[in-house]
């Protein structure tokens, strides 16, 4: 094969999911417990107390020299005493939007710098709020209401961003995916989003845009794109006063190859003899108009200890690696610093990073004399560096495994480790991580495989508008993806996740939204088989302050489903949960809890989500009885027992909780007894029968009766329209004669190849899903495919295969037959708008 290439939702509840509600207030919450709180920022709880204690200004300072509250307020009460005190009499402790410009600027007029600070710090979320009002009621300095903003804690990074100066709405393309982010914005009101291809009549609805409090933005994703296509995008922002305001995008997804620049392709053997490849040395790297491209072809990169790493990229930028097999290194085996345009794809990593000169305590030193365990080493480390794909790789097997929890934080190896935050903003983000195996084993175990650096810090980890999909993670004593810092519009999906500690961390988010959805999390364990939680958050208080959006993941594992965690002290934090299927089989204390939320924050949602113990034969959760909507199902034993740990099953939901864009199939929801079959013909005529991507080698094609033959190397597209189900079938006569290295098919959305879309039938290269099954010995045969497991949505065409790259045209005597061919649709009745329907739950296709 040749590669060239919120307004929160608003749900209606039935009277089944009231009545299962009721079951669960008298089952799993006790809102009777004097010790109940809804959890929100320290100010609001603050308010609370003082206005229902306080009468007049001489009570407001006893109540606030007695304070006991909880100790990280108690903190901020000891040292803003005082100026607390001012503020509630001047009635300016809580923000708020309801009053006058001329009440506001009466109110505002005197506020000190301290005064500033303590209201910076009682808010940590609402800073673009308070910074607004401040900057433009108060007669505070710029410089006064910076040094107040540090006083508090606050990263300066923010300081004066609530006016959106110099900000400019972005929209962010990815290959599969768009990031949006609106400045300028108010928390009351809301931004509904439509989208459609530029050859596509329909507007398709998004996900509503998510408020964002640090930089007072709307911002969010549109996901499940196709690649190198033209998207229009309209955003429709409506404030608490019915006014409207529209905002259009027209952006282009990124393809799924660079641009290679035809003059700077070099295959390894001709540029390497042994030891480092260094590429800074070599001076190779191309630029926008076409990457420089190495390309492995049999030798394999083996490095010493004597050398950083076994492949260096420096700073060299506009680069693509394939098909590197890279051994070594004294810390990472690829890596890059303060480089951008990255393109990493089919390369296999191992042996790489220190070994243990010493342990002490449990932990690995590289020597008697080190004073700092050995940490951080990588099998791809990308340092300060922005906009890179890595696809299609193998990271195993360091040098180093690392020590688990009983001994202290785990330290020791990663398979991938990111830090993207370039030095220029235009570099930021923008790191895609797809298709790819990072695996440990059971006695070798990486410390996080995915591992973000300076994760307490808005600038670090995978910062914005990056991708973590279709891969393959496994064999952690820690994290499996670490998340923390940076998340707006980082997007987790359809991964298998297993065997680690943790499954994801988003613990801190430092600023939002981020999306985990579709994921399949199973089997957690570190190598003593302890484990904590599929879904690890915190730090919204101390680290402010990132939503988090859980949607259709499906979590089977022994502990926690969603738990926090303390960073800085704080396990607060802001998730919406929608549609999960969480299931856990142990029954503790703090153990086997479908959602753990003891901080219960007050704008987090917990929605249909099917969650069972089966341990104790029912839902287990920690949460705040109004967050939360149960799934009609949580008390059926037999349904919740039912499920295959497995990546992908169904979830039988109401048509009302259909998520826009994420619930896979929206736009066609069946029933679980499906009614009507529609056969569907599929016509090849010769006028029709074109290329396909740049695959073709040379070979035509030859049809007659409703029957194409292919010769020689050649993939040619036949265009169809059809929506392709869970249950849509495919069934053909395939006639194969001679030997080649793929023979089948490929169901295709565009004219770019898509490996997850390729059904081998036979052949000898491994590429793509392998069905070669379906014939067994036979090379003449009617077969059935079920289609609906390979591709969901849209199908726009068929793809007939015959790849015969490696043998000369002279001795190609391989040919292959397709008719016959037939997809059978499943058709039902959706009209009722509480319909059951089943979607897909966890990680697929």
């Amino acid at each position: 094969m040749h590669f060239t290439n919120t307004k929160p939702f608003i749900f209606r509840l039935t009277f089944i999911s009231f009545l299962s509600l009721m079951v669960l207030s008298c089952a799993t919450v006790n809102k009777g417990d004097e010790s109940y709180t809804k959890g929100g920022q320290p100010g609001y709880v603050l308010y609370n107390y003082v206005n229902a204690n306080a009468s007049d200004r001489s009570t407001v300072s006893v109540l606030l020299a007695d304070y006991k509250g909880p100790k990280r307020l108690a903190s901020i009460v000891e040292k803003y005493e005082e100026e607390i005190a001012t503020l509630y009499t001047q009635q300016i402790l809580l923000p708020t939007t309801s009053i006058s410009e001329n009440e506001k600027k009466a109110r505002f007029a005197n506020i000190t710098s301290h005064q500033a600070s303590a209201l910076f710090a009682l808010y940590p979320i609402d800073t673009a709020k308070w910074m607004k009002i401040i900057s433009t009621y108060s007669g505070l300095s710029k410089n006064d209401i910076y040094e107040s903003a540090i006083t508090a804690g606050l990263d300066p990074s923010i300081v004066f961003a609530a006016s959106a100066s110099g900000f400019e709405d972005t929209a962010t393309p990815l290959i599969n995916s768009i990031g949006l982010v609106i400045y300028g914005q108010d928390e009351e009101s809301t931004a509904t989003v439509k989208f459609r291809a530029e050859d596509d009549t329909y507007w398709h609805k998004g996900l509503d845009l998510s408020w964002e409090p640090i930089y007072g933005s709307f911002a969010g994703s549109i996901v499940y794109l196709e690649a190198n296509t033209t998207y229009h995008i309209e955003v429709t922002v409506t404030d608490a006063y019915g006014d409207i305001v529209e905002h259009s995008f027209q952006t282009t997804t990124k393809p799924n190859t660079p641009p290679i620049n035809p003059n700077k392709i070099y295959y390894l053997s001709e540029i390497y003899s042994a030891g480092q490849l260094d590429l800074e040395a070599l001076n190779i790297e191309g630029s926008a108009d076409g990457y420089a491209k190495i390309i492995g072809d049999g030798p394999v990169i083996e490095a010493g200890s004597d050398v950083l790493a076994a492949v260096n990229i420096g700073n060299n930028s506009y680069v693509m690696l394939e098909n590197l097999t890279v051994k070594g290194g004294q810390r990472y085996g690829i890596f890059a610093k303060k480089a951008h345009h990255i393109w990493i794809k089919g390369c296999n990593v191992s042996e790489y990073g220190r070994e243990a000169g010493d342990i002490r305590n449990g932990k690995a030193y590289s020597s008697p004399t080190s004073n700092s365990p050995i940490n951080y080493d990588s099998g791809i480390y990308l340092e300060r560096s922005g906009i890179a794909v890595i696809e299609e790789c193998e990271v195993h097997s360091p040098n180093l495994g690392a020590n688990n929890w009983s001994v202290g934080h785990p330290k020791g190896a990663n398979a991938l480790q990111v830090w993207a935050y370039h030095d220029s903003d235009a570099y930021r983000g923008e790191f895609i991580v797809r298709n790819n195996r990072f695996y440990g084993s059971q006695d070798h175990r990486f410390n996080d495989v995915i591992e973000g650096r300076m994760n307490t810090e808005r600038r670090g980890g995978f910062v914005r508008n990056s991708a973590i999909y279709g891969n393959y993670i496994a064999y952690a004593n820690d994290d499996l993806i670490e998340l923390d810092g940076g998340q707006q519009n980082v997007l987790v999906y359809n991964n298998e996740l297993t065997q680690g500690y943790v499954g994801i961390s988003i613990a801190p988010n430092l600023i939002g939204p981020s999306y985990l959805f579709h994921n399949y999390i199973h089997d957690l364990g570190d190598d003593r088989g302890k484990e904590w939680t599929a879904i690890k958050a915190g730090g919204l208080l101390s680290k402010p302050a990132g939503k988090t959006y859980v949607i259709e993941n499906y979590i089977n594992t022994d502990r926690n489903g969603i738990a926090g965690s303390s960073v800085a002290g704080d396990s607060t934090f802001w998730i919406e949960a929608y549609n999960n299927i969480i299931l856990n089989r142990l029954s503790n204390n703090a153990v086997g809890l479908g959602i753990y939320d003891k901080e219960k924050f007050y704008l987090s949602k917990f929605v249909n989500n099917l969650i069972f113990n089966t341990k104790i034969n029912r839902p287990k959760i920690d949460v705040d009885f109004d967050s939360f909507v149960e799934h009609y199902k949580n008390h059926d034993e037999v349904y919740a027992s039912s499920f295959d740990n497995q990546p992908l099953v169904d979830l039988l939901i109401l048509n009302e909780f259909s998520i826009p864009n994420f619930t896979r199939k929206a736009n066609n929801l069946y029933d679980a007894s499906p009614s009507l079959v529609e056969n569907k013909i599929v016509e090849i005529n010769e006028d029709d029968l074109t290329k396909f991507d740049n695959q073709t080698r040379y070979g035509l094609p030859e049809v007659k009766n409703n029957r194409v033959t292919l010769v020689g190397n050649s993939w040619y597209k036949i265009p169809v329209e059809i929506e392709v189900t869970k249950d849509t079938m495919l069934t053909m006569t395939i006639d194969i004669e001679g030997s080649s290295e793929i023979v089948g098919i490929a169901l295709e959305s565009d004219n770019s190849l898509t490996q997850s879309k390729v059904l081998k039938l036979s052949g000898s290269q491994k590429f793509g899903n392998d069905l070669t099954n379906l014939l067994s010995e036979e090379r003449n045969k009617t077969i059935e495919i079920e289609i609906g497991k390979y591709h969901l949505g849209p199908l726009r065409y068929i793809v007939f295969i015959l790849d015969n790259d490696k043998v000369e045209r002279i001795n190609n005597k391989a040919s292959v037959s397709f008719s016959n061919i037939v997809i059978t649709n499943l058709k039902n009745d959706v009209s009722n708008s509480n319909h059951e329907i089943l979607i897909p739950v966890g990680k697929g296709l």
